[in-house]
Formats: C-alpha cells, structure tokens, sequence
C-alpha cells in the first residue's frame, strides 16, 4: 500500500528521484515510526507523514514525522548533533537526573534584554524537585547538579554568561526541538532536554537567535518562575529569583536556523 509520505523538493534533491520514488511507492519507507519531532508513533499508512532529512558533516539520516508537527525539510546539524539528536533523545522529555516522580522541565522562551541589546533567552524550570540519582534525599539538587556540569550562578542579569562548551540549541524551521549536552565520556551528545512537540517562537526571537548565533539558557527551581505571559514579567520573575540566589545561566551554540 502505498504510504501517505511528504517528501520535499529539498529532500529529493538530496536523496535523489529513485529513491524518493521508492519511498512513496511504500518500498522503503516504515509503516510504523516514532515522531522525530513529538516522539510518539506514527503510521504512515494512516496519516499524513513527512520525510525529514538530517545531514551531518559526513553522513545524512532520514527520519519521519508527523505532518502535522514538521513539514517535509532538511536540517544541517553537525556530525555530534546529528549522531546525538538521532539515537540519544530521551523519548519522554525529562532530564537524566530525575527523582521518582519523573519531574519534567518546563521550557519558556522569551528575549532578554543585557546591556541595551535584546538576546533570545529560554528559561528552564521543573515540574517537581530534582534530586540526585539514588539519592533518598526529599530536597532540590537541580541547581547543584547544572553548576557541576558547568552552569554559573546568576546574581544579576547584567552580562551575557559564558559560553558553555560541548551544549547546543537545536532549532528547525524556526522551531525548537531539544537542548543537547555532550555525551557521556566524551561521547556524542544526548538530549538534555526534547520538546514533545517542537516549540515555535517568535520571528523576533528567531531573528535575534540567528544574529547572536547563541541562545541564552536559564534555569531555576520548581517556583522560581512559573507560567508568565508577558516577557517583562518573566524578566522580573528573573530578576527576583538571581536576586535570591534561586538561577543558574549559560549561553549556548544555536544549531539549525
């Protein structure tokens, strides 16, 4: 039967029109899959699905989406991000240092505004507590555990924070689609944080995500911050929670346009 697959004039280009042919004639192409994007199956017997293309330095990885959570497309990422973001996303969103309760972060985009220049920002907070793995401690470890993988206390936001080597920003089509840490020994890096389904963002945002080539990360502890609607509230939810020793930062590589 033939499948119901999208496949862009960009990614045809790349794989070439045999191999496109084939794909949607339903020779190559899985009946079944997970969503690179939200993660959760798909059919593409069943429902509109679309041939997404990741190309590293060296090889190129054909992954399948939900139509309706990416459209057909190619992605350059590097060879680390590629490798990594294709086999190493943690499928239910939540970070590796979870308590029992399987707290999951909560990703807020928003620009910050640093010494009269406007930086595209996300703001992490959990759901819950984050405590050590095997810990039986009921306290919170999620600040600790960021300033040991190289995050740096947040006073104040009157500077841009260093760069924090080996992590990156994956954007896509102007939408956002993971946090990546670097992998385990020196391994390929893994996802530290997967949206379920990619997050869009604003044109300003991405506009000043692509002149920076950098995305701001900040982090806080389950009550820092909440859910603001307006950026300058999550500014001053910002403000207060530096204020009170309660937020960590980093600026990291952004990956994709």
């Amino acid at each position: 039967m033939p499948r119901m697959l999208d496949v862009s004039d960009d990614v045809r280009a790349e794989i070439g029109d045999e191999e496109a042919d084939r794909l949607l004639a339903g020779e190559n192409a899985p009946g079944s899959y997970d969503c690179t994007s939200c993660r959760t199956p798909g059919d593409s017997e069943q429902e509109r699905t679309s041939t997404v293309l990741f190309i590293g330095d060296e090889t190129a990885v054909l992954a399948f989406a939900h139509a309706t959570c990416l459209p057909s497309q190619v992605v350059q990422v590097t060879e680390e991000q590629l490798q990594g973001a294709v086999r190493s996303i943690h499928p239910d969103g939540t970070p590796a240092d979870t308590g029992p309760e399987q707290a999951v972060l909560g990703v807020t985009s928003g620009l910050v505004l640093i010494n009269g220049e406007l930086h595209p920002a996300l703001v992490v907070e959990p759901t819950g507590p984050i405590v050590r793995p095997g810990s039986t401690d009921i306290g919170d470890d999620f600040l600790p555990l960021l300033i040991e993988q190289g995050f740096m206390p947040a006073t104040e936001l009157n500077s841009v924070p260093p760069v924090l080597h080996g992590w990156s920003v994956l954007l896509a089509m102007g939408q956002l689609h993971a946090v990546l840490q670097p992998g385990t020994g020196g391994g390929s890096p893994v996802a530290w944080w997967q949206a379920h389904q990619a997050l869009q963002v604003t044109e300003s945002w991405r506009a000043a995500a692509n002149k920076h080539r950098q995305v701001l990360l900040f982090a806080a502890p389950v009550g820092s911050i909440g859910r603001q609607p307006r950026e300058d509230l999550l500014r001053d939810a910002l403000d207060k929670a530096a204020a009170n020793g309660k937020l960590v930062a980093a600026a990291m590589p952004l990956a994709g346009t």
